[in-house]
């Protein structure tokens, strides 16, 4: 005679195990949150305040100081300057211990010395505060000695500045920037194209391979192993093995079409337009089908057999037979991969930086955020295409999840 657990103990069981459950997951979603939520919201922030590369570095006092001598005469030199070429400092000071066995024999107009520490107060200053004082000093020890105490200890610098990254001010000129250049449309062009025929070719490109590889023969193994070759080997290395084929030197590539009679001049394959687009999308595509090749292959081992017999048995072609079996069991794989692929092609980077830097319209959305952010040296216009990249991201995953993955069952 089997007993019912009443309702209220498993209901208390469940939510027991259920605050287990979170209780466990709780380290994992803090680290997740860390890693991916607080750079996301320093993007967003800097996407609207006007910050370059420059503004990176804090405000503050820097002070160097050395002992110089002409002859017997020594001299304390120190260097005052504020690192900010346009932000003012509050309270700037600092202060030094001065060795043993020197001593100073002026002390310049708002410095003082109390026993072994030599300060300077310079109030409030502007950028590019840039000053010089030269103390002459008496040095009663070795002068190696001194001058080695003199290296030793290093001033202590005081003073606050505002900082770019942390005021009040904001602003949506990164964005108006980004739209307003002459360059956006066609470097979205170029993302878009670079996207979209990249995903679907990998895709189709793997989804060929897999079915010639869907057949058990001799090698099989093997040959599986080396149509993965392109995705597990370096970038670097692959990269460059293209550059060096397609070189209109000394390519191989050239060489072989002028030998042959097809071409009279050599093709400069990654530096015209739209050639080099063409051709960085193409090594997209051969680069990346291994991975969809893989997903696709380990699905249709898994499909089951008796219905390609049944289908044989009534004469079904083999175009039918993949039309109507293979291809509605392999939706659901095709799907998640051309999802998974569309968001990595999209964030793609190094890849067109080694092929081409981005030259010959191959700029896309990812080489943009590179060139505004460091060539340029205009980090909040840098982190407003990252912005931009990712709302375009989240809006396509949010209608392929709503619309297209619903019609797959997905």
């Amino acid at each position: 005679m089997t007993v019912a657990t009443p309702p209220t103990t498993r209901g208390a069981l469940a939510r027991r195990e259920a605050r287990l459950a979170w209780g466990l997951l709780l380290p994992t979603i803090s680290i997740v949150s860390l890693v991916i939520i607080l750079p996301l919201i320093a993007i967003f922030w800097i996407s609207v305040k006007p910050v370059g590369l420059a503004d990176l570095r804090p405000v503050q006092l820097i002070v160097k100081e050395n002992l110089r001598n002409s002859g017997d005469d020594f001299r304390i030199e120190y260097r005052i300057r504020n690192s900010s070429q346009d932000k003012a400092m509050k309270g700037a000071s600092f202060t030094d211990v001065i060795p043993a066995g020197i001593t100073l024999n002026d002390i310049p107009e708002g410095c003082a010395l109390k026993g072994e520490v030599f300060s300077c107060d310079f109030g409030d200053v502007e950028g590019k505060f840039n000053e010089r004082l030269k103390i002459p000093v008496t040095i009663t020890a070795d002068k190696a000695t001194s001058k080695a105490a003199m290296r030793a200890t290093s001033p202590i610098t005081l003073g606050s500045g505002e900082s770019v990254l942390t005021n009040s001010e904001f602003t949506l000129d990164n964005f108006k920037q980004i739209f307003d250049s002459s360059e956006f449309m066609s470097v979205l062009w170029a993302t878009v194209f670079y996207t979209v025929v990249g995903t679907i070719g990998a895709l189709l490109v793997g989804l060929f391979a897999a079915m010639l590889l869907n057949k058990s023969f001799k090698g099989q193994g093997i040959l599986r192993g080396l149509y993965l070759f392109p995705y597990v080997s370096p970038i670097i290395a692959v990269a460059f093995t293209w550059i060096a084929l397609f070189d209109p030197f000394s390519g191989s590539v050239n060489a072989l079409l002028i030998q042959m009679g097809n071409i009279t001049t050599p093709i400069n394959f990654f530096g015209e337009r739209p050639l080099a687009l063409i051709m960085v999308t193409v090594f997209e595509i051969w680069r990346y089908f291994p991975l969809s090749f893989l997903f696709i292959l380990a699905r249709m081992q898994s499909i089951d057999t008796d219905m390609y017999e049944a289908a044989d048995m009534d004469g079904a072609s083999p175009f039918q037979k993949f039309w109507y079996l293979s291809l509605p069991m392999l939706l659901g794989i095709l799907s998640v991969l051309f999802l998974l692929r569309f968001i990595w092609t999209f964030n793609k980077f190094d890849d067109i930086f080694l092929l081409t830097g981005g030259n010959a319209g191959t700029r896309t959305l990812t080489v943009n955020v590179y060139e505004q952010a460091f060539a340029v040296s205009n980090i909040g216009a840098g982190a407003a295409v990252a912005v931009v990249i990712f709302a375009v991201l989240l809006t396509f995953s949010f209608l392929f999840l709503r619309y297209i993955s619903q019609e797959e069952g997905l």
